[in-house]
């Protein structure tokens, strides 16, 4: 690990809040790691969604189903879905075990692995590689076989922290996710007020909260 640009720490499963829109707050600062078989690609979280519990565009609303299952285990465990059958998105679990609910990982901004994520995504500018939730999967290589990793486990995909001299601390806004059809009203998503990396058009980056 010492050989990495970025040294990163990973997360324990303990470090998580055991809350959806507690746990979306916290992971904007942290990083998404891929250990691939082509090397390793990183990124900071730059932007998060919440989908707690009773929402109706939670994956999970509906209970324990096949396709969801990665949803209802403990907190920190990958929910990879295909979407309009044209992209994955990875989301982590998010409350006790047997609950079911998800925080979506929408942007992160690259660290290490960054020739490789522009392999995956020719032609894609350095600010664009990772900004989505779409386009994250593709640059990090993150598919079907992700679904139900364990992200605070020893697998090749993991959650960490920057580690080494003064870690950079997240200055997090809230405001209405985006991309639905319905539920938009609360403030269940969370960004790093600043970053170019965020997804979205700019116009709906008015934060409602910090």
């Amino acid at each position: 690990m010492n050989d990495f640009s970025h040294p990163i720490v990973p997360l324990a499963r303990e470090e998580l809040p055991v809350d959806t829109v507690e746990l979306a707050r916290f992971m904007v600062g942290k990083c998404l790691v891929h250990d691939s078989a082509h090397g390793r690609l990183s990124g900071r979280i730059v932007e998060t969604e919440a989908y707690p519990l009773g929402d109706s565009t939670n994956h999970a609303y509906r209970g324990l189903r096949p396709y969801n299952r990665a949803l209802f285990r403990a907190p920190g465990h990958a929910y990879v879905r295909l979407v309009y059958g044209a992209c994955y998105m990875i989301n982590l679990s998010a409350e006790p075990e047997g609950m079911g609910a998800a925080v979506l990982l929408r942007a992160v901004e690259p660290l290490d692995g960054i020739p490789l994520m522009q392999a995956r995504r020719p032609g894609a500018k350095l600010i664009d590689l990772t900004r989505g939730p779409g386009r994250l999967c593709a640059a990090f290589g993150i598919g079907p076989e992700a679904d139900g990793a364990d992200l605070c486990g020893r697998g090749a995909l993991w959650l960490g922290r920057l580690s080494g001299g003064e870690p950079r601390v997240a200055r997090i806004a809230a405001t209405k996710r985006i991309g639905l059809s319905r539920e938009m009203h609360a403030p269940l998503r969370f960004y790093e007020l600043g970053s170019a990396f965020v997804s979205g058009p700019k116009r709906l980056l008015q934060p409602l909260l910090r």
